[in-house]
């Protein structure tokens, strides 16, 4: 005797059925979500599209008033915006590319078998366990104009007069990026020495028996498998450079004449010094839409480099 199913209904599954609790495992995240994130910011761009009075209940609505302000020349939010953001893009420039080579090559010298090595590894993570305002009062006391430590020892050493660092522009940005290099290589050296104990030891032993010196074997083993962390490392040193707020707050107070002041350091001063809190959100909008356009091109230019095959050739003839 045959027995037969009963036919299925066409778009459906045999024991399919809705279900609610995957939705109920998401429903924190998504509440979390919505409460810190999407109602922050729809909240602050209704303050930004409006005349935002902390001491008056009258709000009127003024549209893109304050977005115009930062593209129309003139305005004081026109100049001292686009004054900041050029020094935190300086800033970022210079620093993140010491960030990635200081990171790699410290990874590079302790990941060899030396003497000391733990301990130190310890000594170049551990400064990053210190606040901002520990760092920079401690950066701002070593390149004090008149009583700093680097003062005073290159006046012993060649009995030349103090150097005004804090107080010259160009100058200034000197102990704020020593600082900040100091006070973050550790993580991303880190991140390089567990990339760099994934690479296989055969590797190396069979580039030497090929006559591959130690630059060839950085250049055609090392550098190419370190592909998908240094992606990594200069994606988020460069977002956090880009973040740059309480080192030059504490070191230089955005001194000397608005030189070392960063963008974030504006908006904040125009929103809760002067009490501009609709021109502070609008520079916000305006200044994470250009970091998310920042994120995207550096993941998608530097993640095409990474998915590309790797085929130079290394020393003798073979694929790398």
């Amino acid at each position: 005797m045959t027995v037969t199913s009963p036919p299925r209904r066409a778009g459906t599954r045999t024991g399919e059925r809705f279900s609610l609790e995957p939705y109920l495992y998401l429903l924190p995240h998504a509440v979390l979500f919505f409460v810190f994130t999407v109602y922050p910011i729809g909240y602050g761009l209704y303050i930004a599209m409006h005349r935002w009075d902390l001491l008056s209940g009258n709000q009127p609505f003024v549209g893109l008033e304050f977005f115009r302000n930062l593209f129309v020349s003139g305005t004081p939010q026109f100049d001292f915006f686009w004054r900041t953001l050029l020094n935190t893009v300086l800033f970022t420039v210079v620093s993140v590319p010491l960030l990635v080579a200081a990171a790699l090559g410290l990874a590079l010298l302790l990941q060899k078998p030396i003497f000391g090595r733990s301990f130190f590894r310890a000594v170049f993570f551990l400064p990053g366990i210190l606040t901002v305002s520990v760092m920079g009062i401690l950066w701002r006391w070593m390149f004090d104009n008149q009583i700093g430590l680097v003062n005073a020892a290159r006046e012993a050493m060649t009995g030349a007069s103090p150097i005004p660092w804090l107080s010259t522009e160009g100058l200034a940005w000197v102990p704020i990026v020593v600082g900040t290099v100091w006070w973050t290589v550790g993580f991303n050296m880190t991140l390089y020495l567990a990339a760099l104990g994934n690479i296989p030891e055969s590797l190396y032993e069979a580039a030497a028996l090929d006559g591959a010196t130690s630059g060839q074997q950085f250049r055609f083993i090392t550098w190419p498998l370190l592909g998908p962390q240094t992606l990594f490392v200069f994606i988020t040193t460069a977002l956090a450079s880009f973040q740059l707020f309480g080192q030059s707050l504490v070191i230089t107070n955005g001194g000397p004449n608005r030189s070392t002041q960063s963008v974030i350091q504006y908006i904040t001063e125009e929103g809760f010094t002067n009490s501009q809190i609709s021109s502070a959100a609008a520079m916000g909008f305006v200044f994470g839409l250009m970091m998310l356009v920042l994120t995207a091109a550096q993941f998608r230019i530097m993640a095409r480099d990474a998915r590309e095959p790797q085929g130079k050739e290394a020393p003798g003839g073979e694929k790398a």
